[in-house]
């Protein structure tokens, strides 16, 4: 009798065990991962992007899936990070400004004029990226990879090559840049808070008529249609990464992990290849299109930075802190100097 009973229970046991395997699968199956990003249809942002979803579509056997919202379709950068904070979406493609909503450390590759060189970027990014994914990981969500919009520039409606220029105009500002929002204040420049999705019907309505972005932002939002000038003075950079809530990736099997993290990465140092080609040939572009490239003179470039670090010395802390401005600065000036 006892040996029925315990034939039984083996029994029993395989048949509970041989059950959970589909189900196990099933859990794994039509994962769907919504991904908002600026980046309209056709542009290198979301060939990337669509290129990814069809490597790990293939490589998790269809485990696994993105749905991509191009084109600012759900709203601009903050309207995307409160979608994902409601689960609406559980990933974006974000500018370094919006990570930096996330974490605010970020926001110290933004200080304008402080990197001279692409070289300079990838080589303080390469230090500053793990201190900046577990910045973000620590607030909920994973950096999957790490990407560039590239440096930003001014282009205007009138021409622009000295502060004074600025002061008389209507400077566009984005909403959610706190460090820009300083430093044009110390400038004594009155600047326009729009979104991303209004700066376009800004500049044709006449509510703003100087913006700033790297030169194929410009062209991939049609801002250079409605400019006539380009200053040619490299402001600050301007980095971009997705991101995907942590509760989510973490519900994926590790090899799945896995398998996004690689295929992002790899394809993310691709496009950041191809945008630097782009921006340059984005200035080419826009000359061809009738923009005028304005050169600052140098005594004007000086007043810029020089506004610019007074404006920092009272800045600090208010987002990125004093460490995180002097890790920076220490590998900027290390690379410099040769010391790598």
């Amino acid at each position: 009798m006892r040996g029925h009973t315990l034939i039984r229970g083996v029994v029993f046991g395989i048949l509970v065990f041989l059950l959970s395997i589909p189900a196990a699968q099933s859990a794994e199956e039509n994962m769907v991962i919504k991904i908002a990003t600026l980046a309209p249809d056709g542009s290198s942002w979301m060939k990337t992007l669509n290129t990814i979803n069809a490597e790990v579509m293939e490589k998790t056997k269809g485990t696994v899936r993105f749905k991509i919202y191009p084109g600012g379709v759900l709203g601009d950068e903050t309207d995307m990070m409160r979608k994902m904070q409601i689960g609406q979406i559980q990933g974006a493609a974000l500018s370094s400004g919006g990570l930096s909503s996330i974490f605010k450390e970020i926001d110290v590759i933004h200080i304008p004029f402080f990197f001279q060189n692409y070289e300079e970027v990838d080589y303080v990014l390469k230090k500053m990226e793990p201190y900046f994914k577990k910045g973000v990981e620590d607030k909920g969500y994973i950096l999957l990879g790490w990407s560039e919009a590239g440096f930003n520039y001014l282009l205007s409606t009138n021409s622009v090559s000295s502060v004074n220029d600025l002061k008389k105009a209507k400077v566009w500002i984005w909403q959610d840049a706190p460090m820009a929002k300083a430093i044009f204040h110390e400038a004594g420049v009155a600047a326009i808070p729009l979104s991303i999705p209004d700066v376009l019907v800004g500049l044709q309505t006449g509510m703003v008529d100087v913006v700033y972005s790297p030169p194929t932002v410009a062209i991939s939002l049609q801002w250079f249609t409605k400019v006539k000038y380009l200053t040619d003075v490299p402001l600050s950079y301007m980095g971009a990464g997705l991101v995907v809530r942590k509760d989510i990736f973490k519900k994926l099997p590790l090899a799945s992990q896995t398998i996004i993290l690689e295929s992002i990465q790899r394809n993310l140092d691709q496009l950041k290849t191809i945008t630097r080609r782009e921006n340059q040939e984005a200035i080419k572009v826009m000359q061809n299109n009738g923009v005028k490239i304005v050169t600052s003179p140098q005594d004007q470039v000086a007043e810029f930075k020089r506004l610019s670090e007074k404006a920092l010395s009272s800045f600090t802390n208010q987002t990125f802190s004093k460490k995180a401005l002097a890790d920076a600065t220490a590998y900027l000036e290390a690379y410099r100097k040769g010391k790598r």
